[in-house]
């Protein structure tokens, strides 16, 4: 059974930190990644790991800022996001996929959590 549970949201002041989880099952996938969608917007990627050569991918506005990173043995991926900004308030998404599936095109993501909402103040 396909599941993706994430943990770790909730409510910070700009330049705080905070790490979110996402444990999976079902599958042994090679995409899993962070989305965010903030209301009123688009759903978009936010960092993405290929699993099996750890190559990652973020979007600029992150870059410098926030971490992918995997424990193969929980099968568990993280977001650990630094020096957060109120622009980075949305809800936090985990995905996977079995196959390559690209940062910027989320429809490609075949498996999804259920979310986690990150609310950064000023």
């Amino acid at each position: 059974q396909v599941q993706l549970v994430e943990s770790g949201g909730g409510s910070v002041q700009a330049g705080g930190s905070l790490r979110l989880s996402c444990a999976a099952s079902g599958y042994t996938y090679s995409s899993m990644g962070w989305f965010r969608q903030a209301p009123g917007k688009e759903r978009e990627g936010v960092a993405v790991m290929l699993t099996g050569s750890l190559t990652t991918y973020y979007v600029d506005s992150v870059k410098g800022r926030f971490t992918i990173s995997q424990d193969n043995a929980k099968n568990t991926i993280y977001l650990q996001m630094n020096s957060l900004k109120p622009e980075d308030t949305a809800m936090y998404y985990c995905a996977a996929d079995r196959y390559r599936a690209s940062l910027y095109r989320p429809n490609e993501w075949n498996y999804w959590g259920q979310g986690t909402q990150v609310t950064v103040s000023s």
